[in-house]
């Protein structure tokens, strides 16, 4: 069996359906859960973590690799940040959506196409 959105094999008994679709955990769970770059209350709830703990966060390993990448090169397009870090662009929305609250980075169009920027 297939899922319907990302094409990958499922295992019998792993499958989700989901308005008439059969998915597998991951798309499930981006369907379920999508990533929400603008949230206030995430960004309220981040900046008083961050406050509350002398400014410093941890970040995750992907995070800080983002970072990195960024004080690098400056701007660069998701879909080339997904490439470089090899993870799925949907995980990296999520990553990004984590930073954005944090206000770490944040989205720039720049010629009618996203770039993702430090803040």
């Amino acid at each position: 069996m297939q899922c319907e959105r990302c094409h990958q094999n499922i295992a019998a008994g792993e499958q989700h359906e989901h308005l008439g679709q059969v998915l597998c955990e991951e798309c499930y769970m981006d369907v379920l859960s999508p990533a929400k770059s603008c949230d206030p209350w995430a960004v309220h709830s981040a900046k008083t973590f961050e406050k509350e703990h002398g400014g410093q966060v941890d970040l995750t390993e992907i995070q800080q690799q983002i970072l990195d990448i960024l004080k690098t090169s400056g701007a660069i397009r998701p879909e080339e940040l997904a490439a470089r870090l090899q993870i799925r662009p949907n995980d990296l929305q999520r990553e990004l959506a984590t930073l954005r609250h944090m206000e770490k980075t944040r989205g720039e169009l720049r010629n009618g196409k996203t770039y993702v920027i430090l803040w």
